[in-house]
């Protein structure tokens, strides 16, 4: 249990300061002390409330119609990806998670400026939902999503906080039906929970004395690490 605290504030941290990470941590964590459906069982509602306080805090920043329309995806994917009991095939998801930071790194370079339209976004979000609910790397793909949207800073913590919202209700609701759900999972979750907001309180004051400058860069490192681990199997 002491683990799992210490886990859940650092997950709450760094989640609140780079937008992402967290999740990848805790259940890279978690899949080493238990079995994979384990982990996602155990993190989804803690990540939920996470986030959900997470858009309490950066409520006036979150930008509407790209978090609305990832959401609006996010939610049915999620559902359906929970209720699969196979995950998409490991070079799909590579694939998927080079050209999401590909974009992301390019579009922050400079490289180009196409804001892609909010109604572009709902398929998307839809395949986010439904990987995040079946490999639990949601993040890794929201991010380069929100970030290639032209969001940062705040804006880019409060849009991946609404669809993270969104994405963790499906993946609930799919794993309650598939009987991942427990009193145990719960007892751990409510744990999981109460750590990940004091990480948030605390990631919210680090965040607040950083240089926006080095936030963005933060961003973009936290976005390149995950990934790398996902290559590299560890996610």
């Amino acid at each position: 249990m002491s683990l799992l605290l210490l886990l859940g504030v650092l997950a709450g941290v760094l989640t609140t300061v780079t937008g992402m990470g967290g999740g990848v941590l805790l259940l890279l964590a978690l899949s080493l002390l238990g079995s994979p459906a384990e982990a996602l069982a155990v993190t989804s509602p803690a990540l939920l409330v996470g986030n959900a306080h997470r858009l309490l805090l950066f409520w006036r920043d979150v930008d509407r119609p790209v978090g609305g329309a990832l959401a609006l995806g996010a939610l049915p994917g999620s559902v359906l990806g929970g209720l699969l009991t196979v995950a998409l095939p490991e070079l799909a998801l590579q694939a998927i998670l080079v050209l999401a930071t590909a974009l992301a790194l390019t579009r922050a370079l400079g490289l180009w400026t196409y804001h892609p339209p909010a109604a572009a976004l709902v398929p998307a979000g839809f395949a986010v939902g439904a990987v995040a609910a079946t490999t639990g790397s949601a993040g890794l793909l929201v991010g380069p999503l929100v970030l290639a949207s032209g969001l940062a800073g705040a804006r880019y913590i409060a849009t991946i906080a609404a669809v993270g919202v969104a994405m963790h209700l499906g993946r609930i609701a799919a794993y309650g039906v598939g009987g991942l759900v427990t009193a145990t999972t719960l007892t751990s979750s409510a744990a999981l929970a109460l750590a990940v907001l004091v990480g948030n309180a605390a990631g919210e004051r680090l965040r607040r004395g950083l240089p926006a400058r080095l936030a963005v860069r933060l961003e973009l490192a936290v976005l390149l690490t995950c990934m790398a681990l996902a290559l590299a199997g560890l996610a």
